[in-house]
This record gives structure tokens, C-alpha cells and sequence, in this order.
């Protein structure tokens, strides 16, 4: 048993998920608990603090092998500052979140953004263990992403590299605004999100589709009607692969990283995704920035936020 252990914590707008990791991102243990946002922010933080201390207690550690604790949360931050400066999904403004839990735990506490601590975990224990350079995905409600460059985030200069969701790549003629005020943005047709406008709008257009005989449409059906042959979610789905190939293209001549990682979600839509990803990754790829690359599914599933939470002390 090692001696030391570090904590995870992964901060969502309905759970608090809190994962004790070994040096070799080994998840141990986790627990579970409501996140009580409506609360306000010191209250939300100061059940983090219990969690914590309530994993470590229910271990068979003790809290001087504690070396190190990590929080992915949601927003926007100012990561050397242990700053949230905004949470849309916590309704946080500038929360010294960093601040608070060293307070109260009396440990060192690293912060991050959610998917960069996700792309961490999958870096350092999932899909790219062992390789230093890898990009993340993560298809969900949105697009979000992280860069991992030397087996560590990139962070970037004001902490918004690795924004993949909102990387403008849809020609103006096609755009529509992204909830970031931007037109174009690869969230807008490869997220669940956009999967779905896209369904609705084919329906309301009387497009013939299968896909009109839900009353509610979900990602989820129209990845099952696209392996069924239905020609209009084939058309949705090669639309969200398309663009998600072209963006990696992008990330290839700009970070040439050796694997690509998805996860969320939609990845589990499987190789009926996967497969026109390759493809137009490859078409637009130059070999040299394209070759060896693999595009592969993230492994870690719901444990890439505390895992990677955990790596900030180590990564």
C-alpha cells in the first residue's frame, strides 16, 4: 500500500463525486453526495470539505497520507488564483474556491476546469495512459475538451485552451449561434444539443424519418435510427462527424498530438460515429501531422473527472 494518496473531486451542478486515487491514478475508493447548489457557494464548498474528510475516514487511510487534493469544476476560471469566476450551472461569481477548501482541509488544494481535469484522467489512467500528447473530447449537452501537452493540461494564457466546443467551423452560410455568442461553433452540431435541433428541424421540415415517431427525439435515437438505415439521422450523424473530423484536422497541424480521446455521452453512439470521423480526419489531415494518429473512445467513463482532479497534484 502506498503511503501517500491523493483526492478527487469532481464539482457537477446535482453530485459531488469525491474518488481517493494512488500515485499511479489507481481509483481506490468513491463517494457520492447531493451537491445542495441552491444553497450558495460556502455552503456547496463546505460539503466538498465533508466529503473529503468522510471518504478519507471511511478508508483504511489515514489523513496525513493525504498529499494532495484536486477540484474539476464547472466554469469559467482564473486557475493560478483558485478563482470560479463563472458557473453558469452553479450560478457562481468569483468564488475563491481554492481559498476556501485550504481553509477548511488544511491541505494543499490544485482547481481546474471540468473537462480539463476530465482529459487529465483519461491522460494519465484512461485512454492515453502513457502517451505524453493527447487531445480530449467530451460529447455531452455541449462540446468541451481539454489539451494535455507532456503528460500535463495546457491551460493556455487566461486558462481557455482546450475550448474545443467552441472552435468556429461551420461555414457562415450553414451557422447558427452558439450559446458563447459566437456563430459556427462545433457545439452547435456535435454535441447531443445540436444532434437533436438538427432531428427536430428534419421533422418540422416533413422530412421522411423514423425519427418522427418520438414524441421527445434524443441523441440516442438517432444514432439507433442511423444504424437502421434511416437516411436523414445518417445525414445528422455524418454532419456531427464531419465537423468534429475537420476541428481535429485543425488540433493536428496546431498541438500534432498522438491520440485523440472522445468521451461523453455520445461517444457511445460507437463506430457508426467513429468511422466518418477517421475519414474526414484523414482527407484533411497532411500525412505528417496525420500519421500514427488514433481517434479512440475515452475508457474511464464517469471517473475521468476524480481521477484527473486527484493528478493535479502529480501531473
Amino acid at each position: 500500500m502506498s503511503n501517500q494518496i491523493y483526492i478527487g473531486v469532481d464539482l457537477g451542478g446535482t453530485n459531488i463525486k469525491v474518488g481517493i486515487c494512488d500515485e499511479q491514478g489507481k481509483l481506490l475508493q468513491t463517494l457520492e453526495g447531493p451537491t445542495g447548489a441552491e444553497n450558495g457557494a460556502e455552503a456547496v464548498i463546505e460539503r466538498i470539505a465533508q466529503q473529503v474528510r468522510q471518504i478519507v475516514e471511511e478508508s483504511p487511510f489515514e489523513w496525513e497520507q493525504v498529499a494532495g487534493i484536486g477540484a474539476g469544476l464547472a466554469g469559467f476560471m482564473d486557475i493560478p488564483e483558485g478563482f470560479v469566476k463563472f458557473s453558469p450551472n452553479l450560478q457562481w461569481h468569483n468564488v475563491p474556491a481554492k481559498k476556501i477548501l485550504e481553509t477548511l482541509l488544511g491541505k494543499t488544494v490544485k482547481i481546474d476546469n471540468d473537462a480539463n481535469v476530465a482529459a487529465l484522467g483519461e491522460a494519465w489512467a484512461g485512454a492515453g495512459a502513457g502517451i505524453p500528447n493527447v487531445v480530449c473530447y467530451t460529447l455531452g449537452t455541449g462540446v468541451g475538451g481539454g489539451i494535455i501537452i507532456n503528460g500535463k493540461i495546457y491551460q493556455g494564457s487566461a486558462g481557455m485552451a482546450g475550448e474545443l466546443g467552441h472552435m468556429s467551423v461551420v461555414p457562415d452560410i450553414e451557422a447558427i449561434q452558439c450559446g458563447c455568442g459566437q456563430m459556427g461553433c462545433l457545439e452547435t452540431v456535435s454535441s447531443a444539443t445540436g444532434i437533436v435541433r438538427m432531428a427536430k428541424e428534419a421533422v418540422e421540415r416533413g422530412e421522411r424519418t423514423s425519427l418522427a415517431l418520438h414524441e421527445k427525439i434524443e441523441a440516442k435515437h438517432v444514432f439507433d435510427a442511423a444504424k437502421s438505415g434511416d437516411e436523414v439521422s445518417l445525414r445528422i450523424v455524418n454532419r456531427a462527424a464531419y465537423y468534429l473530423g475537420r476541428s481535429m484536422a485543425a488540433m493536428a497541424v496546431i498541438v500534432n498530438p498522438k491520440r485523440f480521446i472522445i468521451g461523453g455521452g455520445v461517444s457511445k453512439a460507437g463506430e457508426i460515429l467513429f468511422q466518418p470521423i477517421r475519414e474526414t480526419f484523414k482527407k484533411y489531415t497532411p500525412e505528417t501531422a496525420g500519421e500514427g494518429v488514433e481517434i479512440v473512445a475515452a475508457t474511464l467513463g464517469n471517473d475521468a473527472g476524480v481521477v484527473g482532479a486527484a493528478g493535479l497534484n502529480l501531473r
